[in-house]
């Protein structure tokens, strides 16, 4: 279901159009593509990954025309990536072999390749900085020459050779079998944007909706998972953020060909999270036994809370004993389509003159019915 319903005058519509876009270029300044890419890269990405589009450009272009409007610039890259020729599918994504420059773990302290800390905000202190509002170019210039010299006498990693691979931290919990196993599933997934949603839903069509859903929705049903309205409150296992390789199979390639026959179209930023959820499973004996399940978490770009909370939500959804909203396939898969829910709602300020005076008069007749009833 989508709503792009327009009714009006033609004139009265043009008009409406000029003013918007006046107030675009009222204060005469022009916000440059690159400007956009380098000082908001988070809002690009958010842009990119709800519109399942990686095009950096693209994005910061839809972000300008949309004034800064979220939801307008995702519905700008979707209606933009549907002109697109699909040419080639890639070949599945290894995250095995991700290049990670911030990787932690809240479940153990010591593991194996070490704690990345990374670039994150999560111990800074959340105050306004006032001086930025009087930054300039130089000033720019002079702080990043500043942080160079800093960082360029620790170890973190800069270069994209220096960037670490490094192991799974739950390969230790899969060794002792404390993790629940799930048997393999190499069905060809379903693309969700040539396939309406229709349930039960297969996990594929789960994972994709989540991780291209509205950050904020998934973020919200995700923490009420967590707060008491479903079953699954996580220990993250394992959060790595880094960037992954894309590649296509060369032409006329054998199925299962080497990567070296492959070709590499580039890399894309990415962030898994793989969350660990207490549950109950009964052995082959019969017996009842506590283990781990995992919740998964992919979205492209670096939103880290978004990728935990889809974690959540995939656990979730994988009940068999639905309770609560977070537990139900079309409750969540529905209503984190930032599109689909912002059509859905900007629909109601179009007319409705017809359906709204049906109800108007029968709530007149019913009205005029009880006061004839009390007047008998």
């Amino acid at each position: 279901m989508g709503y792009v319903a327009v009714t009006g005058g033609e004139q009265a519509i043009a008009t409406s159009l000029d003013l918007i876009e006046r107030k675009r270029v009222a204060g005469g300044l022009a916000l440059d593509v690159d400007t956009i890419l380098s000082c908001l890269p988070e809002l690009v990405q958010q842009v990119e990954s709800e519109g399942s589009l990686w095009a950096p450009e693209v994005a910061a272009t839809a972000v300008k025309q949309a004034c800064g409007s979220v939801e307008e610039a995702v519905f700008l890259m979707r209606a933009y990536r549907s002109t697109l020729e699909r040419l080639y599918t890639s070949r599945v994504i290894d995250t095995d072999e991700m290049r990670v420059d911030r990787r932690i773990s809240a479940a153990f302290k010591d593991i194996e390749g070490g704690q990345i800390l990374g670039a994150t905000r999560d111990y800074s202190h959340r105050l306004i900085e006032f001086e930025l509002a009087d930054e300039t170019q130089a000033s720019v210039r002079d702080r990043a020459r500043e942080l160079a010299e800093r960082l360029a006498d620790t170890a973190v990693p800069t270069a994209p050779d220096a960037l670490a691979r490094v192991p799974r931290v739950l390969t230790y919990l899969r060794s002792i079998d404390m993790v629940r196993d799930w048997p393999v599933d190499d069905t060809e997934p379903v693309d969700i944007t040539k396939t309406p949603l229709s349930f039960p839903a297969p996990r594929s069509v789960i994972l994709q909706a989540l991780s291209r859903g509205l950050t904020q929705a998934v973020i919200a049903i995700g923490y009420a998972a967590i707060r008491g309205f479903g079953l699954s409150h996580p220990t993250v296992g394992e959060l790595r953020r880094g960037s992954v390789a894309v590649e296509i199979d060369a032409p006329g390639a054998v199925a299962d060909a080497p990567a070296e026959d492959a070709y590499y179209l580039g890399s894309i930023p990415v962030t898994e999270v793989e969350s660990l959820i207490v549950a109950d499973e009964v052995d082959e004996q019969g017996e009842h036994r506590s283990a781990l399940d995992v919740g998964y978490g992919l979205v492209v770009g670096t939103d880290e809370s978004k990728a935990i909370a889809m974690s959540v939500l995939d656990h979730s959804l994988r009940a068999d004993d639905v309770r609560f909203p977070t537990q139900d396939q079309e409750f969540v898969l529905y209503h984190i389509d930032g599109v689909e829910a912002t059509g859905f709602i900007s629909h109601l300020k179009l007319p409705h003159y017809v359906t709204f005076q049906s109800k108007l008069d029968s709530a007149l007749r019913s009205v005029a019915e009880k006061g004839g009833e009390a007047d008998a």
